[in-house]
């Protein structure tokens, strides 16, 4: 990972292997085909899909139930590191 660009593939959940913290902590924003994404649970950049939380929904476990969507991801920072 740079300074400028965001890891290939990122999760905010801390269960899973791909979840940093440090990461999260510098705000990601995701494009999504074109379109600014705010419910992104995890994004795979290389593999081009996204998965967003499905409204209100919960597994039995309590996290949020998601979707898995296709197409072009564009992560980058919202703020600058430092």
């Amino acid at each position: 990972m740079t300074d400028e660009a965001p890891p290939d593939r990122l999760s905010s959940n801390p269960n899973s292997p791909f979840y940093d913290q440090a990461v999260l902590d510098r705000d990601v924003g995701i494009r999504f085909n074109g379109v600014e994404k705010t419910n992104v649970e995890e994004y795979c950049v290389s593999e081009g899909w996204v998965r967003v939380a499905a409204g209100n929904a919960r597994d039995r476990r309590g996290n949020p139930m998601t979707i898995k969507l296709k197409g072009k991801v564009e992560p980058y920072f919202k703020s600058p590191s430092g």
